[in-house]
């Protein structure tokens, strides 16, 4: 028996429902271009998860893929408009945006492609210039 803790999140309106179990590899903001574009703020807050740990349980039917690039594939209800989720394909994750999931303790520990910031924030976190290096970017890291 599994001792992983299920955290549930759904679309803007409800109409697609999923779950995600476990621990997320990794989590904070992003301030990178097209995160800000596609979330319409100056930073986007979020969970890497294995791809395994999310499971649509309702409205999978709705929901509308978006894929700029082959590394981020941006998910979201076709009924609302409600951003859901970015799958990595190439990493083998999924970035569950932390807003969606209100029972999840989102506890940020990095700020990724802060080289791009649009909003300087001074919290103490490490500032990436772009990925760590373990996630394919430099590793550099930047002043706060």
């Amino acid at each position: 028996m599994s001792n992983d803790k299920t955290y549930h999140g759904s679309c803007f309106c409800g109409a697609v429902r999923f779950t995600v179990t476990g621990e997320p590899v990794a989590m904070g903001y992003c301030h990178c271009n097209d995160c800000r574009h596609w979330s319409a703020s100056p930073v986007n807050g979020f969970t890497l998860w294995p791809k395994d740990a999310l499971k649509v349980t309702q409205g999978e039917e709705l929901i509308g893929t978006y894929h700029k690039t082959d590394n981020s594939h941006r998910k979201w209800c076709t009924k609302c408009g409600g951003h859901l989720f970015n799958a990595h394909p190439t990493m083998g994750l999924v970035d569950v945006f932390s807003s969606v999931t209100p029972d999840f303790p989102h506890k940020p520990a990095v700020h990724v492609y802060y080289g791009e910031t649009v909003l300087h924030v001074k919290d103490g976190l490490p500032k990436m210039k772009d990925l760590p290096a373990e996630f394919g970017g430099s590793g550099a890291t930047l002043p706060e």
